[in-house]
């Protein structure tokens, strides 16, 4: 007989949720890069080492719609939030 494959990421891993944990950083960086098809906002720590990151485009823009200012106030507000 066949040995039965073992399922990744199965509960005797010992891993049930989501790799990525919550992380609380008392300070912090918010760079913007606006064109105008896009703007992808990124959030570091004050060593410089990205926290979360976000664009328009990831949260649903399509088209020119991406590089208006809502598009950007949705995706600063998506990065800080991840």
């Amino acid at each position: 007989m066949a040995k039965p494959i073992p399922r990744i990421g199965s509960r005797r891993n010992g891993r049930i949720g989501s790799r990525k944990s919550a992380r609380r950083i008392p300070k912090g960086v918010i760079h913007v890069q606006a064109s105008f098809n896009n703007t992808i906002v990124t959030v570091t720590d004050v060593r410089g080492r990205v926290v979360s990151w976000s664009s328009a485009g990831t949260c649903g823009f399509r088209g020119t719609r991406r590089g208006t200012p809502f598009a950007a106030q949705t995706a600063a507000g998506n990065a800080i939030r991840k």
